[in-house]
């Protein structure tokens, strides 16, 4: 079994700032990131939301076996966070970084323009399983927040993460890729997304991995 980089069983609270332990703060983020999507869920009311929309939605059929890589980002995200946590801190802090500027921006403009999306299917096509999930996720989750769409932007953060990752396997890096599509396309095919949210998601993307990796990928230009 590999051995993690850091041993955490010698972690304490007073020890976080440490030079070994000191990228665990980069967690903090995410008690940021569910404050503010508290307050945007639940003070920012749906008829203050904008539509949006695109001739690319009603293209895209509604597909309930899309829940499927839906529902596994969850899994990839904190399978890559712990993997990065334990194997390589410096990939660590570029994954947690780009994924901490994709909230801040994302919520920022969740606040200052309040998006929602009405294309969520009124009665599912089917009964089954799967549809049954997708009614449990429409409950629990609004239909406002939507644009630009996190799930693509972590993604699209992890693949790059995953592709700068040495001690990854070419195997393991290609899964990743094409669960991040699957991921990306299941936003829209289950109707939680315009295909509006996964094109504003980009620019966002560039930012965070020049804010994110811009080191890196200053040595691989001088490297080459």
């Amino acid at each position: 079994m590999r051995k993690p980089v850091v041993d955490y069983r010698t972690f304490r609270l007073r020890r976080l700032n440490e030079p070994q332990f000191r990228h665990l703060k980069l967690l903090g983020w995410w008690l940021v990131y569910f404050a503010l999507y508290f307050l945007t869920e639940n003070l920012i009311p749906a008829e203050k939301c904008t539509p949006v929309h695109m001739w690319l939605d009603d293209v895209i059929p509604f597909c309930e076996i899309f829940l499927i890589p839906y529902v596994f980002w969850y899994a990839l995200v904190v399978l890559s966070l712990l993997w990065f946590l334990l194997y390589d801190v410096e990939g660590f802090r570029g994954l947690q970084t780009y994924i901490a500027v994709t909230q801040l921006v994302a919520m920022a403009i969740y606040i200052l323009f309040p998006s929602r999306q009405d294309l969520r299917p009124e009665l599912l096509p089917r009964d089954n399983f799967l549809t049954d999930c997708v009614a449990f996720l429409y409950r629990v989750d609004t239909n406002t927040g939507v644009c630009p769409s996190l799930h693509v932007a972590y993604s699209l953060g992890m693949a790059s993460a995953w592709w700068k990752a040495k001690g990854a396997s070419l195997g393991w890096k290609l899964f990743v890729t094409a669960a991040v599509v699957l991921i990306c396309l299941s936003t829209m095919f289950i109707k939680q997304h315009s295909a509006v949210d996964f094109f504003a998601a980009l620019p966002v993307c560039l930012l965070a991995e020049w804010i994110a990796y811009r080191k890196w990928w200053k040595e691989r230009r001088i490297r080459q």
